[in-house]
Parts: C-alpha cells; structure tokens; sequence
C-alpha cells in the first residue's frame, strides 16, 4: 500500500521548466500564461502606438488579439531573442520602424526589441508582424 502511495506521488510530480500545459481548476488542461505589452512605434513623429495582448483566450487591446495568438503558437521562440553581434546580416534600411514586447510568453519572462535597420532585423521583424500589430509599421511603409 506505501508504495502505491509512493509511485501515485511520484507519478504525479512534472518537470516545472517543461513549458506543458497547466492545468486549470477545473481540471483541464491549458496552455502557460501569455500577457504581452508592445509598443510600436513608426519613426515619423507621431506617438507609438501601444497594446496588451492576451492569450487563451485572445484578448487584450491589441488590433487582432486572435491571429496575434495564433502566430504565437507558429513563431519560433528564439525570434524574442536579439540578433548576435558577429551575425552578418546585409546593410539594408527597412524603414524607421522600431517596437518592443515585453512581459511573459508560455509562462517565460520576454523583453525583446525590434528594428528594420538591417536584413536580420527585417526579417525578424516580418517573423512577429502579426504580434507587433498585424503589420502596422509595413503598412506605413507601402
């Protein structure tokens, strides 16, 4: 009887970093907490646009909260992670455009900053434009 106790606790203990889905009061299953704030902002003088996103279920004052989450759940994760220095990237400018995201993704802390001052930062920038506004910057861009 002790060591069914023994393998039912066992049984029952997860790996904490493992980015699973959690498991709500009522006992199903979902996904870790996704609450973002980006600021976009143009570079042609008027006030960054701001917005908090939400997700499960989508919400928040973002633009359009539901394909935001949607290319959350596509987007590779190391797309919040800078750019490395000794990264040769071409000497493109994309535009003035530049936006940040902070706050937490599946339950893991995000503090990125994007840019289109060069070909690694453009195509970062075109891998989040759904999260940074559903294309607000490449639309004052056209």
């Amino acid at each position: 009887m002790v060591s069914l106790v023994g393998i039912l606790v066992l049984s029952a203990c997860g790996d904490a970093d493992s980015g699973s889905a959690v498991t709500s009061p009522e006992g199903t299953p979902t996904s870790p907490p996704t609450s973002l704030t980006i600021s976009v902002d143009l570079g042609d003088g008027s006030a960054a646009q701001e917005w908090t996103l939400t997700c499960d279920p989508p919400g928040g004052s973002h633009p359009q909260p539901e394909a935001a989450c949607a290319a959350l759940t596509d987007i590779d994760p190391t797309m919040f992670d800078p750019v490395p220095p000794n990264q040769a990237c071409t000497q493109i400018f994309g535009g003035p455009e530049t936006a940040t995201v902070s706050g937490t993704w599946n339950g893991d802390a995000v503090d990125a900053a994007f840019a289109r001052n060069n070909g690694c930062e453009i195509a970062r920038w075109e891998a989040a434009v759904e999260v940074l506004g559903a294309g607000a910057a490449t639309a004052s861009s056209t």
